[in-house]
């Protein structure tokens, strides 16, 4: 501990780099002495430059005194907030846009679907549709026309049965997303098969 206080007296006191590392190599611990040295490196470092980075803040400072640079400072800043409002209006426009593009999309498309239910009334009340609603719902017909009544058993003579849809196989193997499920359950649940 009083090396590493000596170390920091000279360190300190004359920035003599070469000189601190000698001291620093005769200690013991030398995780605490890396920190160290490494703290006093930028200490040392901050010390060199502060005092130029005090200079130019300085010097800026009092060229903000003389009126042609304070006037170009205020220029540039009226000229970024102008600039951020436009951006701000543009992308405003430009959402407005998209929602009005939206609306008119859904307006054509309530437009569309009004005409076909207008048509699907204009077709219901076509005489048309009432003779097939008369002939399929009423067994109705037009005056002339002959209705001709075939027994049951005799339409089923002539027409042709259905196919039987395939019975499933019993020892068929689960789909693809089954086996996969389970096969994870299995990984996760440390089970063999």
């Amino acid at each position: 501990m009083l090396l590493l206080s000596k170390l920091h007296s000279v360190a300190v006191g004359s920035l003599d780099c070469n000189f601190v590392l000698t001291l620093a190599n005769r200690g013991k611990y030398t995780r605490l002495r890396d920190s160290y040295i490494l703290f006093l490196n930028i200490a040392m470092r901050l010390q060199q430059t502060l005092p130029k980075f005090i200079k130019r803040a300085i010097h800026h400072g009092r060229q903000l005194r003389d009126v042609r640079v304070a006037g170009q400072v205020l220029f540039v800043i009226i000229v970024l907030l102008v600039s951020w409002s436009g951006v701000k209006a543009i992308d405003a426009n430009y959402q407005l846009q998209q929602q009005i593009a939206t609306l008119n999309e859904q307006n054509k498309l309530q437009q569309l679907e009004n005409n076909n239910l207008k048509l699907q009334n204009d077709y219901y009340n076509s005489n048309q549709y009432l003779e097939l609603s008369a002939r399929q719902n009423f067994g109705l017909g037009v005056q002339g026309e002959t209705e001709l009544v075939v027994p049951k058993n005799v339409a089923l003579a002539y027409t042709v049965s259905e196919p039987k849809p395939p019975a499933p196989k019993p020892n068929s193997e689960p789909p693809a997303f089954q086996r996969n499920t389970q096969a994870w359950v299995n990984f996760f649940l440390h089970r063999q098969q």
